[in-house]
C-alpha cells in the first residue's frame, strides 16, 4: 500500500482527530510595536481545560538591567564532565559490537519519544488522551530520558509558550544561542520565569496520579532507567566490555538525546522560515526534525500548540506523529487535535513570511 495511503488509513483508524476551524481573536504585537487584533483558531472550542500554553502579547519585559546571573556550579561541572564522556565514547563507537549500536540507538529513540510524546505533546498541550498502559510507557521513557520530571518540563514548556522570548521564558532565545541551547540550565532562573510559572494553571498535572508518582521517586528512577539499566544490559547480555557500554550506550547515547531535543529551542528559535507567523521567533528547521523526531516545524507549532502532530504534514520526518497514530490503531490514543486546512491557509495569509509551500 503507498506510503500516503497508508497514512490516511491510520490516521483515521478507531480515533477520530478534533478539528478546528472556527476563529476568534487574540492580541498579536505587529511591526510598528503596537498591539493588534487578529483572529485565532479557538483553541477553546477543543481543549477548553488548557489555555496556558497560548501565547500572551500583551507580556512585556520589566524595563532595566537584568539580574546577575548566578551559575549553578554543580549543573556546569556535570555538563561538563558528560560531554567529555560522550566525545571520548565517539572514539570507542568503531570498536562496539553492533548490538550495543542497536541498543544505544533504540534507547535514544525511546528516550526522545518519552520527551516527545510524552511530556511535550500529551502533558504539556494535552492535544491528545492516552489511555494508562500509553500513560506508563510515556512515563517509563521520559525517566530515561532525564530531562527533569513531567511536572517540572511541562510548567516550564507552558511559560515558554505564554511568554515566549521574554524574562519569563526559561530559555529566551534572544538571550543567545548558548543561553537558549544548554546555558539557561547552568544559571539560577530570572525571577519572572518563577513568578510567572507559579501563576500557571497546573492542576491537570497534580491531579495525575502517575505524573506525581514519578515525581515522588524521579531521583532513583533516573539513576537506573537513564545510567544503570543501559550500561549493564550490554555488558551483561552479550559481553560487551563496561568501558564500551558505559561511555557509548550511557554516555555518548545520553549527551545526544539532550542535544537533539537542546537544538529546539536554539536552532529551531532562530535559524529557518516562519511561514505560518513572521511575528514570532520559532523557524521551520527540517534538522531539527531529524534529530528531534519531528519537532522541528516549531513556527508551525508555535502557531498552534494545541495540535497533535506538531506540524501540518503529519508523518513527513515526524516519526512521533507516526508513533501517536500507531497508538491510536491499537486503542491506546485518542481525541487528537488537529487544526483544519482552512485554518491553516487562513492564518498564512494573515501572518506568514511568505515561504509558504503546499504540500
Amino acid at each position: 500500500m503507498p506510503a500516503h495511503l497508508l497514512q490516511e488509513k491510520v490516521s483515521g483508524s478507531y480515533t477520530p482527530t478534533t478539528t478546528v476551524t472556527t476563529p476568534h481573536s487574540r492580541l498579536l504585537q505587529s511591526g510598528e510595536g503596537k498591539l493588534e487584533k487578529t483572529p485565532l483558531p479557538a483553541e477553546e472550542d477543543i481543549r477548553p481545560e488548557m489555555k496556558d500554553d497560548i501565547y500572551d502579547p500583551s507580556y512585556q519585559d520589566e524595563e532595566g538591567p537584568r539580574p546577575k546571573l548566578e551559575f549553578v556550579w554543580r549543573n556546569i561541572i556535570l555538563m561538563a564532565l558528560l560531554h567529555v564522556g560522550a566525545l571520548y565514547g565517539i572514539t570507542l563507537v568503531p570498536t562496539c559490537k553492533f548490538r550495543t549500536w542497536l541498543w544505544a540507538f533504540s534507547y535514544y529513540v525511546i528516550s526522545v519519544v518519552g520527551i516527545t510524546a510524552g511530556a511535550h505533546r500529551l502533558w504539556s498541550h494535552r492535544s491528545y488522551k492516552a489511555r494508562l498502559p500509553l500513560r506508563f510507557f510515556l512515563i517509563i521513557a521520559n525517566t530515561m530520558a532525564f530531562q527533569n520530571d513531567v511536572f517540572e518540563w511541562a510548567r516550564d514548556h507552558r511559560a515558554h509558550h505564554k511568554f515566549s522570548e521574554t524574562d519569563a521564558d526559561p530559555h529566551n532565545s534572544r538571550r543567545g544561542f548558548f543561553f537558549s541551547h544548554v546555558g539557561w540550565l547552568l544559571v539560577r532562573k530570572h525571577p519572572a520565569v518563577k513568578q510567572k510559572g507559579a501563576l500557571l494553571d497546573l492542576s491537570d498535572l497534580k491531579a495525575e496520579k502517575l505524573v506525581m508518582f514519578q515525581r515522588r521517586y524521579y531521583k532513583p528512577a533516573v539513576l537506573l532507567m537513564c545510567f544503570i539499566l543501559p550500561t549493564l544490559v550490554p555488558w551483561y547480555f552479550w559481553g560487551e566490555t563496561f568501558r564500551h557500554s558505559l561511555y557509548v550506550a550511557t554516555l555518548l547515547r545520553y549527551a545526544v538525546v539532550l542535544n537533539a531535543t537542546w537544538l529546539i529551542n536554539s536552532v529551531a528559535h532562530m535559524y529557518g522560515y516562519r511561514p505560518y507567523d513572521k511575528n514570532i521567533d520559532p523557524r521551520e528547521n527540517v534538522l531539527v526534525s531529524l534529530g528531534a523526531v519531528g519537532e522541528g516545524f516549531h513556527n508551525y507549532h508555535h502557531s498552534f500548540p494545541y495540535d497533535y502532530s506538531a506540524s501540518e504534514y503529519r508523518w513527513h520526518i515526524n516519526f512521533t506523529t507516526f508513533f501517536i497514530d500507531c497508538m491510536a490503531v491499537l486503542g491506546l490514543a485518542y481525541d487528537r487535535k488537529k487544526i483544519s486546512k482552512a485554518a491553516i491557509l487562513a492564518r498564512i495569509k494573515r501572518t506568514g513570511d511568505g515561504s509558504y509551500k503546499s504540500g
